[in-house]
């Protein structure tokens, strides 16, 4: 059995992050997102894996190559237009000989997962196999009406109190070879591009058996900024002590903690487990790591530094005497010092950020910046819960900044100063 990983969009919900990398490529715990679905596959015993890849491809091939240091084989089949999923898995058809599975590869799976499709393939007869999982407002996803294990319907985005059930398609799906007839008479949707739910429902006119299968095992959607922060908490939690760098004397450390080749914990940095060092990192003296930090390669923490339940990527300085809460600050950026990245709003209301053009509630109270990569600060400068920067921007000292700030933008504040004569 094939497996076939979608990772071809663009994750436009994910920027500034993804202006300079797909969202897959995204690391938490110590891995690209799209690792862990790569790794779950091949838990599950399948070695030889179809990546459909699209924006910003060599980053995927530079990292994956052949397959063979992960264990695995790996084909890269290009998605010229992102035309919808079903024109991404109709890409394939060629590579494919029998049964596969197929994961969106913004998703995060247990191997335990894809294990109950295959044995729900191989004991139920079944052209198609959906993963369900269960929410409480399924309003914003596509709902399934099932019985008897088997999906009669498939609706999108129902209105409030009009879903046929509370579970919804969870992006992860076995086909056999049927499903290409079916793509070959999907016609395009209002959003203009070629669903595979559209397809799934020309199965089930044509009287093909679709079944759905709920599973507990574990299934993390990775949409939205802030979601990398829930999914690197996951994993980091996952992790267990691996110290293969340097802790000079003088550091205190309560529980676990990753860290590292040529790293360095300078004396007096204080640090709350579970956290993730990566290599050639040069934390302290004096700095202050909390839980679920995770700090990338070659990120130097200067001295009295506070760092809470954020991702550092690789490359960047924060420098002496700053606050970096709950946000994600991305590769080579300059955090001059004395800058405060705030996390809480002063309302105690919960943190709007933009996505897409859209004003949303991200449903948490605590929640700081997103800096894509590139960005650097002035001394003193301040940033209000909810802030987005772009990549390349430049923030001028003593600024505070409490809306989005776009890419390759600078920003300076000029103050007023009255000069009056001093006659000592």
């Amino acid at each position: 059995m094939n497996g076939v990983l979608l990772t071809a969009g663009e994750g436009t919900r994910m920027r500034p992050l993804t202006l300079t990398r797909p969202k897959t490529m995204l690391q938490v715990g110590g891995k690209p997102i799209l690792q862990y679905n790569l790794e779950a596959l091949r838990d599950a015993g399948i070695k030889d894996i179809v990546m459909v890849v699209g924006y910003k491809k060599e980053a995927i091939e530079n990292y994956f190559g052949d397959g063979s240091s992960f264990d695995v084989n790996i084909k890269y089949i290009t998605q010229e237009k992102r035309l919808g999923t079903a024109h991404a898995i109709n890409s394939i058809r060629d590579e494919i000989d029998n049964e596969f599975i197929v994961l969106n590869g913004d998703i995060i799976v247990d191997p335990k997962l894809i294990i109950d499709l295959i044995e729900k393939y191989e004991s139920d007869e079944s052209s198609s196999i959906l993963m369900l999982t269960e929410v409480e407002d399924p309003s914003a996803f596509g709902v399934v009406e099932i019985k008897d294990g088997i999906i009669k319907n498939i609706v999108e985005k129902p209105a409030p109190g009009e879903a046929p059930s509370n579970l919804i398609n969870a992006g992860i799906y076995l086909f056999d070879k049927t499903i290409f007839e079916a793509i070959d008479k999907t016609e395009k949707s209002e959003r203009g591009e070629y669903e595979i739910t559209d397809s799934l429902k020309i199965q089930m006119s044509e009287n093909k058996i679709v079944r759905g299968i709920k599973s507990d095992n574990k299934w993390i959607d990775v949409g939205r900024p802030w979601e990398l922060l829930d999914v690197n908490e996951y994993f980091i939690n996952q992790t267990e002590d691996s110290i293969e760098g340097e802790i000079e004397e003088g550091v205190t450390i309560h529980g676990s903690i990753v860290l590292g080749k040529n790293s360095i914990i300078r004396s007096g940095t204080y640090i709350l487990g579970p956290v993730f060092i990566g290599e050639g990192a040069d934390i302290g003296p004096n700095s202050y790591l909390r839980r679920y930090t995770y700090l990338g390669n070659n990120v130097n923490i200067g001295n009295a530094v506070e760092i809470k339940n954020s991702i550092i990527m690789d490359g960047t300085n924060v420098n002496h005497l700053s606050y970096v809460g709950d946000s994600v600050i991305g590769a080579n950026c300059n955090i001059a010092a004395g800058t405060n990245i705030a996390n809480l709003r002063f309302d105690n209301k919960n943190v709007k950020m933009n996505v897409k053009g859209e004003r949303i509630d991200c449903g948490i109270r605590k929640l700081g910046s997103i800096f894509g990569d590139n960005v650097k600060t002035g001394i003193n400068s301040s940033f209000n819960p909810g802030v987005k920067v772009g990549i390349n921007a430049a923030v001028g000292s003593g600024t505070i900044i409490y809306e989005d700030i776009p890419s390759n933008t600078l920003v300076l504040v000029k103050q007023e100063h009255n000069l009056v004569k001093n006659n000592r």
